[in-house]
């Protein structure tokens, strides 16, 4: 007789069902495990055999075989211990419940407790998705499948309490439906204790409001990366579904905190730049999230931008364009969302000070050029706003009135995207970085004076039209801001003046 139980896998985003089977039949005692199994998942034998016995239960002197089906699928992790050992009981008799309705996943240490695992959330969504009613799971993950509506999750601590409740014993209570709390706001760094830097602090303003990507650059200490990490406070709230997609993303890659069950606040990542083109793009064996897609509807940070490795940035280049990573492996090829917005810093040259107004360089130009040229053309031309950050002088710094708050900017950032959702409703797209090409001549309406404007600049710099659409787009965010029907010719040359600075630095090299 054939005893079978439901649980989970993971194949990159995409969850699947699996069906756990359970044979005994005459022979040598032996433990077969089958179903395109991987090494953490042959180890279930043992740590099941084990917790079996340390729980006082009987394992079968039998010839027993347990698929894990389907079989072309590859099964990983240690998540099929649970559903392994519950089909195990009901083969040998030891356990009569009804569970066609039900999902089990979760790691048995030897003595019969449940350990956390990875990937709960997406889980947890397909299993409702495809009508299951009851999720069992890890004591440690309930809070985050409990943001799932439509299924019950059930907080599992241990393998006698589980026994218990399917037996009619006590019951386990399902955990209480998770939602966010938006009447405490995160405490975020403040763009008040940022003293001066009007343009820099302008151009960021800009990129929150449009979702565009900024490059800034400046000598060392002149606050580069103290206004990207206050990025984060001016951006509007994360929407129900965006926290749901980023925490999937950070569950499935296993740096999700414990006591996070939804992730509220946009992400920041900073990786450093040492980091490998797998670690920021994706990769592995088994496909994991990498650094651009752990930002995923937040901001990714790359500080001393010429000091990652060339494959490293390049990498960037077509996630950045479609916002998503495409990973292809023997096995199949997954996709990891990554809409971010990209904020890069780096020095004009490898001391600094190139082009300081007081420190002069001591690099030779064959240096800057080096330095420089470690930045492709490809990749500068999909950062929408290139932004001079000048040191600070005296003045700025001893000045003891506060500077404009966090809270003031993105009450604007906030009007500009209420004006854009609005614009762009039904058609998928949230923010002006993010109009298709189709629709950019209808949304990105220019007056007469406007268009010469941007005329003069694609002649006299020679702007791609690829640079051509990201200034149309820095324009529109522009006129939003303004509350602007159309783009007007000041709008227009804003934007250009964003598009200038690579001329400055990179043209001379």
């Amino acid at each position: 007789m054939v005893e079978k139980v439901f649980s989970m896998g993971l194949f990159g985003m995409q969850a699947f069902p699996v069906e756990v089977e359970a044979d005994l039949s005459a022979g040598l005692p032996a433990f077969d495990l089958v179903g395109l199994p991987d090494t953490a998942v042959k180890e279930s034998r043992d740590r099941v055999r084990a917790a079996l016995k340390n729980c006082g239960f009987e394992f079968p002197v039998s010839h027993i075989t347990m698929n894990l089906a389907p079989a072309d699928k590859r099964k990983e992790g240690p998540i099929y211990d649970l559903p392994l050992l519950i089909s195990l009981l009901r083969v040998t008799g030891q356990l009569r419940a009804d569970l066609h309705d039900s999902v089990f996943v979760g790691e048995l240490s030897l003595g019969g407790e449940l350990r956390p695992v990875h990937g709960v959330l997406s889980m947890a969504l397909e299993a409702a998705r495809r009508g299951f009613r009851r999720f069992y799971v890890p004591f440690a993950n309930a809070r985050e499948g409990s943001v799932v509506k439509g299924i019950e999750v059930y907080p599992v601590p241990n393998l006698f309490a589980l026994l218990d409740h399917l037996r009619g014993g006590t019951p386990l209570r399902p955990a209480d439906p998770y939602r966010p709390d938006r009447r405490t706001p995160p405490v975020q760094p403040d763009f008040a204790d940022v003293k001066g830097q009007a343009q820099a602090k302008r151009a960021l303003e800009i990129a929150a409001s449009g979702g565009h990507n900024v490059l800034l650059i400046g000598a060392p200490g002149s606050g580069k990366s103290m206004l990207a990490k206050r990025l984060p406070s001016i951006l509007p709230e994360m929407t129900f579904e965006e926290m749901v997609s980023t925490t999937e993303i950070h569950s499935i890659a296993g740096v999700l905190p414990s006591d996070t069950p939804l992730i509220e606040t946009r992400p920041f990542r900073a990786p450093h730049h040492t980091i490998s083109g797998a670690g920021l793009s994706g990769g592995g064996s088994v496909p994991k999230p990498g650094e651009i897609s752990l930002a995923h509807n937040g901001v990714l940070f790359l500080d001393e931008l010429p000091e990652f490795s060339r494959s490293s940035m390049e990498t960037m280049r077509q996630p950045l364009e479609n916002g998503y990573v495409t990973v292809s492996r023997v096995n199949g090829t997954v996709e990891f969302p990554c809409r971010v917005m990209l904020v890069a810093a780096m020095n004009p040259c490898p001391c600094g000070y190139y082009g300081h107004p007081t420190r002069p360089c001591t690099c030779s130009e064959g240096a800057v050029h080096r330095y420089l040229g470690r930045v492709s053309g490809p990749l500068l031309d999909r950062i929408d706003l290139h932004v001079d950050v000048p040191p600070v002088d005296f003045d700025s710094l001893s000045n003891t009135e506060k500077e404009e708050s966090s809270a003031s900017i993105k009450a604007r950032v906030d009007a500009a995207r209420a004006i854009q959702l609005a614009r762009l409703k039904g058609t998928g797209v949230r923010c002006n970085a993010e109009i298709p090409p189709e629709q950019l001549h209808e949304i990105c309406v220019l007056e007469s004076a406007a268009e010469d404007v941007l005329k003069a600049a694609f002649e006299r710099f020679g702007l791609s039209a690829r640079a051509y659409d990201r200034v149309l787009k820095v324009a529109r965010t522009i006129a939003d801001l303004d509350g602007a029907e159309k783009i007007s010719a000041a709008h227009a040359a804003e934007a250009v003046r964003y598009r200038t600075l690579d001329r400055k630095y990179w043209k001379q090299h």
